[in-house]
């Protein structure tokens, strides 16, 4: 059982929960502070479970940079080093590896749910890629631009352990039709009303053998904050579409995105949106 306090036992940080360190700033132990060299001034450097101190964006729900010295150190960023990116605020604290689960429906031979054990005992990938948000270096940006105003640390390369998307669809069977493959999470929105965080993939796409469900990085299990037990990985997309605590995967025969795909991630005059969602 990973929970509150055996995450704060391993991380060494003395917070009272681990729930109330990452929603309270005032128990949070600010270590120091970054200067970022723009108008949105001077960041705290911070300290959450599993975490070395990072600049802190926000602390509801926790959004952590990489300071830009551990990127001259290794090519690798380490666990305790590796950013933390998030939209909806009400994220899991207390999650049993031994009763999680994933469920694939949908557009399948059968439906399908697979525990972490299970995932464990199919044939292991393992894969070096860059994981880095979209909005990365958005801070910078003149005039400013919606979104989190984050600096350089948005960003890291890790080794990521886990198997291949295309195995745990083969596992369920994908049936003639099947166009998308849409993940959910464990991560909720605060508001009942919000739109969830839904991520896609085409399916010719998430049967590639590089996109993976991972639960290792870096040779450890995941960190909390970076998805831990199970996350996506795709290489080669920026990280938005690496989808964390992944507990759901549902095919789909129209090729539908979610609300955070089609207006959170494309710009006026991007054409792909344009082409493929003119009018929404």
């Amino acid at each position: 059982m990973i929970d509150r306090r055996s995450l704060i036992k391993h991380s060494g940080v003395a917070l009272a929960a681990l729930g109330a360190g990452l929603t309270s700033p005032s128990l949070r132990a600010f270590a120091a502070t970054a200067a970022l060299p723009f108008e949105n001034g001077e960041r705290p450097l911070v300290k959450y479970p599993q975490k070395r101190p990072m600049i802190g964006l926000t602390s509801r729900p926790p959004q952590l940079e990489t300071p830009f010295s551990v990127f001259n150190a290794n090519v690798i960023t380490p666990n305790d080093a590796f950013f933390v990116r998030y939209h909806l605020a009400d994220i899991p604290l207390n999650i049993d590896p031994d009763a999680f689960s994933v469920e694939i429906k949908g557009k399948v031979d059968r439906v399908t749910k697979l525990s972490l054990a299970d995932i464990k005992k199919m044939p292991a990938i393992d894969i070096v890629a860059v994981n880095q948000c979209s909005g990365n270096s958005r801070g910078f940006f003149n005039p400013r631009v919606a979104g989190g105003q984050l600096g350089n640390g948005a960003m890291g390369n890790a080794r990521w352990t886990g198997v291949s998307l295309k195995t745990v669809l083969d596992r369920a069977g994908v049936k003639a039709g099947a166009v998308q493959v849409r993940f959910s999470g464990l991560d909720e929105a605060v508001l009942p009303d919000a739109p969830k965080l839904m991520k896609s993939l085409a399916i010719d796409h998430a049967r590639d053998d590089e996109v993976m469900l991972a639960y290792a990085m870096n040779g450890e299990q995941l960190p909390l904050l970076n998805g831990f037990p199970l996350r996506l990985i795709v290489p080669k997309l920026y990280a938005w579409k690496s989808a964390k605590w992944v507990r759901g995967l549902r095919l789909r025969d129209t090729d539908e995105p979610g609300f955070w795909e089609n207006y959170g991630y494309h710009m006026y005059g991007d054409p792909w949106r344009e082409q493929r969602y003119a009018g929404d």
